[in-house]
């Protein structure tokens, strides 16, 4: 999904220099900024959160400095996430969707919050910290953006639950958020760095309680993903980074073995720095886009979700002949169908595989006995959603080429996807 990303390319320290008169003052006079100097690392991310988002922020100097841009890239992702899974099935931002979200773990900055407060004026969140530093400064900054009627602190124990629903009174929430703690020891920390063949590329102020955690990412991210088998659709999308491409494959995994059938990866990558992964399951059946749930260009096929798109091409025909034949098709196969003919766009819903011989015989012969027509349809989706929810757009290419896009909305049974996909290209085939 295309998104207005102003950190697509590197930052211009040249022009971020003229309008921050404290980031000026630790640009070198090559144009180039010490990354060794974690004042200098502290003041980019003061100076690009001013600059760019109208946000004030305080750190300490012995707490983890969020780069911009990653975190940001994070955040853009989660809007995708929730826009094409909406109850509206429109895959586009709802301004009119209230949202609340949790950061696991915020840190002294509580950036992820400040930043979706600051792009969506009908997000808030729950955030929560280990660390009473780190929670001090991020209520700090809370206050000084005033934000406190939109993010809620609470400051947990070790053996809290990672998703504290209950302390916070919420019954559910539309997003997890968390950045966890890398490593699994002090010594694993020491020896990952000593393994680089290159030194760190910024200063790292981070304490050992941000970095570190017993089992480290694996075990953080598999904490949640066992707590999410209880809440399930307590929380439409959970998600976390992983900082290790080892771990991503294990996770995914995880998610596979806990019956999670609806997951979606992102690379959190910016020019050619260090590369993050972000990862995001759903007990629920609503599809994200194909560009939102297979966001990487890293990880091999087997790891990657089911399409949720599918598109072929109707040659020999215009693409008004086009059009009445899919609505005359949908109509006739007694799902719920909206078209519009001057968008040459249509939704619909299936309770079940509704296109398939029995199913069409069983219609046939008692077309008015309603009982009859249901049992025929019946794989409604656990949730008491439909089997299968799509969108039809056509597209004409070329003159007789009509090119044919089946996005799938919602549903948990991708052979029920496929074989829809199948029938309408048989159906639109010349005759």
């Amino acid at each position: 999904m295309a998104k207005k990303n102003i950190y697509e390319g590197d930052v211009d320290f040249a022009v971020l220099a003229l309008q921050s008169p404290a980031f000026n003052q630790h640009l070198k006079s090559n144009g180039q900024l010490d990354f060794s100097n974690p004042e200098a690392v502290q003041q980019l991310t003061k100076s690009l959160l001013e600059r760019d988002f109208a946000i004030k922020l305080d750190l300490p100097d012995d707490r983890l400095c969020p780069p911009v841009p990653n975190r940001f890239n994070y955040i853009l992702w989660i809007q995708d996430l929730l826009d094409t899974t909406s109850d509206s099935y429109a895959d586009r931002y709802d301004v009119e969707r209230t949202i609340t979200g949790l950061d696991i773990g915020t840190g002294a900055s509580c950036i992820y919050p400040l930043l979706g407060c600051s792009q969506r004026l009908k997000w808030r969140f729950a955030v929560t910290d280990l660390d009473e530093k780190n929670m001090t400064y991020a209520k700090r900054n809370i206050l000084q953006n005033n934000l406190k009627s939109r993010i809620r602190p609470l400051q947990t124990k070790p053996n809290d639950p990672l998703i504290p629903l209950d302390a916070f009174g919420l019954k559910s929430i539309d997003f997890t958020i968390c950045n966890p703690p890398f490593y699994a020891s002090t010594s694993d920390l020491l020896s990952s760095a000593a393994a680089k063949s290159r030194p760190p590329r910024s200063a790292c102020t981070g304490a050992d309680i941000e970095m570190v955690t017993p089992g480290g990412e694996i075990a953080f991210v598999s904490r949640m993903v066992d707590e999410s088998k209880i809440l399930k659709d307590s929380c439409q999308w959970y998600t976390s980074m992983l900082g290790k491409y080892s771990s991503v494959e294990i996770i995914i995994e995880n998610l596979r073995g806990a019956g999670v059938e609806n997951w979606a990866v992102k690379d959190l990558v910016q020019g050619n720095k260090t590369r993050r992964w972000a990862v995001a399951w759903s007990w629920g059946s609503m599809r994200p886009s194909h560009d939102v749930a297979r966001g990487t260009s890293t990880l091999p096929k087997h790891l990657l979700p089911f399409s949720s798109e599918s598109s072929f091409k109707v040659v020999e025909m215009s693409i008004d002949t086009c059009s009445q034949r899919l609505n005359t098709t949908l109509q006739a196969l007694g799902l719920r169908w909206q078209y519009r003919p001057i968008m040459a766009t249509g939704v619909g819903f299936a309770d079940g595989n509704v296109w398939s011989r029995a199913a069409r015989r069983k219609q046939q012969q008692s077309p008015t006995n309603s009982t009859d027509k249901d049992q025929a349809m019946d794989q409604e989706d656990e949730d008491g959603g439909p089997a299968l929810g799509f969108k039809i757009q056509l597209r004409k290419e070329t003159e007789g080429v009509v090119q044919v896009m089946v996005r799938w909305l919602q549903g948990r049974d991708s052979v029920l996807f496929e074989s829809f996909c199948g029938m309408l290209k048989r159906q639109l085939k010349v005759s």
